[in-house]
């Protein structure tokens, strides 16, 4: 029998055009399942305003945390009675703000944060106020909204 030298070329040839294909196919089948199991883009709703709260779930000097679309709000009653409402999230690492009763301001653990009750950095590394958002008192319902 006489050995031809195109053989072993062949042979290879064949075996990538055969993996190749291999590949393909498994390629087809896998792209529709990894993209049926991953979830949609869906855009955020743009929230203009939300119910935060009743009258009675907030006496005065004290502060609710609420939320306003996918981020968090504050909500505070002043000692004076007034109505206040600044976003939650710190301006220095985005850390939760909470309201403290005991300092009577906004406070931020995250890094020592402080802010006054109109929402203006006083102490610590914020470096610039917070969010205010307007405050409507309608029955026993407190809406929060964002200022035009």
């Amino acid at each position: 029998m006489v050995e031809t030298p195109n053989y072993p070329r062949r042979r290879r040839i064949l075996n990538w055009l055969l993996g190749g294909g291999l590949i393909a196919w498994l390629g087809s089948v896998l792209f529709p399942v990894f993209r049926y199991l991953q979830p949609p883009e869906t855009g955020e709703a743009v929230v203009n305003s939300v119910k935060a709260a009743t009258v009675d779930e907030v006496p005065p000097d004290s502060g609710k945390i609420f939320r306003f679309g996918s981020d968090p709000g504050i909500l505070i009653h002043t000692p004076d009675g007034e109505w206040r409402a600044f976003s939650a999230i710190c301006t220095h690492l985005d850390c939760v703000v909470q309201y403290r009763k005991d300092l009577d301001h906004i406070w931020c653990a995250c890094h020592n944060g402080h802010y006054d009750l109109r929402g203006r950095n006083i102490a610590g590394p914020p470096p610039r106020p917070l969010e205010e958002y307007e405050v409507n008192i309608q029955g026993k319902d407190i809406y929060v909204s964002k200022q035009a």
